[in-house]
């Protein structure tokens, strides 16, 4: 039995259908659901993780794959946990798969988690790797432009200011509400290590910025 069969076999007895017409509807109605918790399905599959203990990194992104094709969000999810649990095992070769990964089935959710395991494949080898990001930040689609410029997220002192603030500026122009947020979520989380900085960047770039990203930008400063 494959990985992505087993995951199946664990979460599917745990459908709750009610549950799954909310979880839907919050989603927009974009996504099928099995209607189970995170909580849940973190539990049930934390076996079948554990066991995977060493896995090649082939078999992680087959299965994540073969997760990606169902149409439950839930077996999304759990190809997240999956790649999350053995992150170590993929390196900068992986890193287009990731991305290719969060350009099917868009939304937010899985898109943003992958931008976290990305950020740790990423941050592993920086000087190598972090052009990548240089090359993500410029393509044709918006979640892998998203991708971009979440990627340092939490990284606080290993923040590459530049590259941070150099990705701001080039999406800065882009109307669509998933980069403009993104902009601002990334500006303040780097806020909570230097403040000072996201202000000054915030006050050099003036109008250039969109409301909603100076907004979210500048949320916590004024706690600081």
């Amino acid at each position: 039995m494959s990985i992505a069969e087993e995951v199946k076999k664990l979460l599917a007895p745990l459908a709750d259908p009610a549950r799954a017409a909310a979880m839907s509807a919050y989603m927009r109605e974009q996504f099928a659901f099995y209607g189970i918790p995170t909580p849940a399905r973190r539990a049930a599959l934390k076996p079948l993780v554990r066991g995977l203990k060493g896995v090649d990194a082939g078999v992680l992104l087959g299965a994540a794959a073969a997760l990606w094709r169902e149409p439950q969000r839930e077996l999304q999810y759990a190809a997240i946990d999956l790649l999350a649990a053995h992150v170590k095992r993929l390196d900068g070769g992986h890193i287009e798969a990731l991305l290719a990964l969060a350009r099917q089935a868009s939304w937010w959710d899985t898109v943003d988690a992958l931008a976290v395991v990305i950020g740790t494949v990423v941050r592993a080898d920086r000087l190598l790797r972090q052009p990548l990001m240089d090359e993500a930040v410029r393509h044709a689609d918006l979640w892998t432009r998203r991708v971009a410029m979440l990627h340092q997220l939490g990284w606080r002192a290993d923040t590459d200011p530049g590259r941070l603030f150099g990705y701001a500026e080039r999406l800065a122009h882009e109307e669509d509400f998933f980069i403009r947020k993104a902009i601002g979520w990334g500006l303040r989380d780097y806020a909570r290590h230097d403040p000072k900085a996201v202000h000054d960047f915030l006050l050099a770039q003036g109008d250039t910025l969109s409301a909603l990203t100076r907004r979210e930008a500048a949320k916590h400063l004024d706690k600081q």
